[in-house]
């Protein structure tokens, strides 16, 4: 493992396993994030009070259209970028007071990318062991470890056996499989997956997120994936949306028995109400509701009912 030297900045990103490294019950909070990308006069707000809790150990999907904020999101959970406004946690550090070379470490050391390009997650001219081996290298892990790790990992993603291969000679699951295992190298508490899926077939990406899920259970290392396909979220046992720079629903989902003892996955999705007391509709019901500008609202005993505004109707006529 590495050792950080006295005074080391490094010393915040301690090579420890995944588990014990969050400081609390969740490894990642965002706090009213906002982010305003300025483009010549014009400023564009991708973020607008964005808030996320994601527990230690969660395996999620973060689900949004383009434009929804969830590229920026995804920047700003691996230091990539900054927010304008809020507070960003990730593994009890707080991402927006650090410096380039603490973003660098953290980058290394405490988040795992995994990139929807294959050809992103692999240099062609390493074997897979190679490529796995190469993040250690880089931080300073001795020979030992590396070649440990190496094995560990390639194993858990079913792979031990093409570890001398190089990625030309590997199919674009195997690839995908490869890269889950470098991202991984460095003991990482998060691995952020950009559109995972997205250049695999059916089965492929079927093996791939049941890899996922393995890694999930035997590291305990907390997975988020990011991506624009609902379907997706079927993966996994929440999924939250992002709409318009805040998060918009979670959908819970759960196994229960059936009447005849079958097992099946239950489905629940919530409205996100946010600290203003703000929530977004799923558009399904503003569409069939035609739900536009003004709402009647009542309170109920144990419920809000919310209805279109029929006077509004009526003076548009």
């Amino acid at each position: 493992m590495h050792e950080a030297e006295p005074g080391d900045v490094g010393a915040q990103f301690p090579l420890a396993p995944a588990h014990e490294r969050a400081s609390g019950p969740h490894v990642i909070l965002c706090d009213n994030l906002v982010k305003i990308y300025k483009v010549a006069t014009l400023e564009v707000v991708a973020l607008q009070g964005l808030d996320l809790v994601v527990e230690q150990g969660e395996l999620i999907a973060i689900v949004g259209a383009s434009g929804s904020g969830k590229s920026t999101l995804q920047s700003i959970l691996g230091a990539v970028d900054t927010p304008t406004a809020g507070r960003v946690e990730v593994a009890g550090l707080d991402l927006t007071g650090l410096s380039e070379r603490e973003r660098t470490l953290f980058r290394r050391r405490v988040v795992g990318f995994l990139w929807q390009q294959t050809s992103r997650n692999l240099l062609p001219y390493l074997t897979a062991a190679e490529n796995v081996e190469f993040p250690m290298t880089l931080d300073g892990v001795g020979q030992k470890r590396r070649q440990e790790r190496v094995r560990e990992l390639l194993g858990l993603v079913g792979l031990a056996h093409r570890a001398r291969h190089r990625p030309d000679a590997l199919s674009g699951g195997e690839q995908q499989r490869v890269a889950v295992a470098v991202a991984l190298a460095n003991e990482p508490s998060v691995l952020l997956a950009d559109e995972p899926t997205g250049e695999l077939d059916s089965a492929s990406a079927s093996q791939l997120f049941e890899t996922l899920r393995a890694i999930n259970h035997e590291l305990g290392v907390t997975i988020v994936i990011l991506t624009h396909d609902p379907r997706v979220s079927e993966q996994v046992m929440r999924t939250v949306e992002i709409r318009d720079g805040r998060t918009a629903t979670e959908t819970l989902r759960r196994r229960e028995r059936g009447p005849a003892g079958e097992e099946r996955v239950v489905a629940e999705e919530l409205a996100v109400l946010d600290r203003a007391g703000r929530l977004q509709l799923p558009s399904e019901y503003v569409a069939t509701l035609a739900l536009r500008n003004r709402v009647r609202l009542a309170l109920e005993p144990d419920h809000i009912v919310i209805w279109p505004d029929q006077k509004q109707d009526s003076d548009d006529r």
